[in-house]
């Protein structure tokens, strides 16, 4: 592996492409089932997904306003104008002989998103332009032969091409996670990485510092996780750095990433030469929208993550809470109807709960990214606040009481009351228990170092308080009385 300092003499070049399986009921030219998770093979299909001749596509408009929709996350102009092209290879997974795509007149036109990172600062990428297009089917190889499953085949995609704006691994991560964040918010996708709603590919390219052409770019195809996306672009600056140290070429391909070895292998080449052959697709009209019918469609854009960042500012969240809570749209939503129910203490007591509740059930990065959605209702969250607020729960007695909410879903007091961690915050009760206390030979020792200014046995009288109360004493208001206790004593 190449040593720090030779890494620091080249600069890394990164551009996404990022394709997005749209939530739609059906497929992008058909009738056939748009989702064919955990279907058998071959069985969500139509005679226009495996090509059959005279058989004519047919545009599915929800496709079309989805992609609008995803238009406005982009921060990007929707063309009125945009037309679909036959883009010509041979995979034994596209029966037709070609894919329909759109090359030349794309929906999706210009952009950007602002990536945060986790040291709070932005990176803006720039985005080239984002198209409509049909995905192929899937190979399975075993040994000697292999086996075509149809069911992705005319599945409606968007392809998003970024600019070669981004510089490390971790700004490729950060924009990975971004783009989920908007596409999922914005209603575009189902989000379920693990299988294939959002796939990546990176390309990497390194050039010595100051160059100024970019050195010749990899291709790492098909990337499911924003882990996997880091570190691929990692694996692979290094190793183009390693060829370029040795006096090597680096040779244009595609790459692919095997997660189990955490390495690039090579695919296939793909020099500078045309691999594909355009042509305007006849049997598909143009789309034409009006200004009219795309505000109207973009207003129904919920609320995206930028809202809900500035909407934060006031609860002093780190952007990596920020982040692990904005994971979850439907988390965020419920943070956010809290906020503007509450006060800023209260919001961010529940929102820090809502996110421990996340952590508790969350899935592993490789199976699937999205964190599963807190079931507790937002009235259940106010009400454990509340009795936290009025010295009712301690903060550990709160954790004790959501973790039993998470298993049974009962109210938080009935939940309290059972495991008997409801704080005595009855001030004659526990001041009774405070002069016990005090009179304690036992304490004596502590009476006696706190009156002459030791304030660190304070804890051990505390600590006796709460063995006589039970636990059941707030502490925080017997260390009061003990201090009024003693102080009450000095003046006779």
């Amino acid at each position: 592996m190449a040593t720090t300092e030779t890494l620091s003499k080249y600069d890394i070049t990164i551009g996404i492409e990022c394709h997005v399986q749209l939530a739609t009921t059906t497929k992008l030219f058909s009738g056939a089932d748009n989702d064919a998770r955990d279907k058998a093979p071959n069985t969500v299909v139509n005679p226009i997904d495996f090509g059959l001749p005279g058989m004519l596509p047919v545009l599915n408009r929800e496709a079309v306003n989805l992609a609008i929709k995803a238009g406005k996350a982009l921060n990007s102009d929707i063309a009125r104008v945009s037309r679909f092209d036959r883009k010509h290879y041979f995979y034994p997974d596209l029966p037709k002989g070609y894919q329909t795509t759109q090359m030349y007149n794309p929906i999706i036109v210009g952009g950007y998103v602002d990536a945060p990172l986790e040291d709070g600062t932005t990176v803006r990428v720039r985005l080239h332009h984002a198209h409509m297009e049909e995905d192929a089917g899937k190979l399975t190889h075993f040994g000697d032969y292999s086996l075509v499953d149809l069911n992705r085949a005319g599945t409606p995609l968007i392809e998003i091409v970024s600019e070669p704006d981004i510089h490390s691994p971790a700004e490729a991560k950060a924009y990975a996670t971004e783009l989920y964040r908007l596409m999922t918010y914005a209603g575009v996708t189902l989000g379920d990485l693990y299988h294939g709603n959002m796939r990546f590919d990176v390309n990497v390219s390194v050039a010595l510092k100051g160059a100024k052409e970019l050195g010749t770019r990899a291709e790492v195809k098909n990337l499911n996780s924003f882990k996997s996306v880091e570190r691929a672009a990692e694996y692979e600056f290094n190793r183009q750095v390693e060829r370029l140290e040795k006096g090597e070429r680096v040779v244009q391909e595609t790459r692919g990433w095997d997660d189990a070895k955490q390495k690039t292998t090579s695919q296939r080449s793909k020099e500078d030469a045309q691999d594909y052959r355009y042509m305007p697709d006849a049997d598909i009209p143009p789309i034409v929208l009006t200004e009219q019918e795309i505000t109207e469609i973009q207003a129904t854009v919920p609320n995206l993550p930028a809202f809900y960042r500035e909407a934060w500012k006031g609860l002093g969240f780190d952007e990596t809470v920020m982040n692990a809570l904005l994971i979850s749209q439907k988390t965020a939503e419920s943070v956010q109807r809290i906020l503007e129910q509450s006060d800023d203490e209260t919001a961010r007591r529940i929102a820090l709960w809502m996110l421990m509740a996340m952590n508790e059930d969350a899935h592993d990065e490789t199976t699937d990214m999205q964190q599963p959605d807190v079931k507790i209702s937002d009235e259940q969250f106010l009400a454990l606040s509340e009795m936290v607020a009025k010295n009712e729960l301690s903060s550990t007695a709160a954790k004790d009481v959501l973790g039993e909410m998470l298993q049974s879903n009962d109210n938080p007091r009935t939940i309290a009351e059972r495991k008997n961690l409801i704080q005595v915050s009855d001030e004659g009760a526990i001041a009774s228990i405070v002069d016990d206390v005090l009179a304690d030979p036992a304490s004596a020792q502590a009476v006696k170092d706190l009156k002459d200014g030791n304030d660190k046995v304070i804890g051990f009288l505390v600590g006796q308080v709460m063995k006589k109360s039970q636990g059941k004493a707030n502490p925080a208001l017997a260390q009061v009385l003990i201090k009024k206790a003693i102080a009450r004593d000095a003046k006779h």
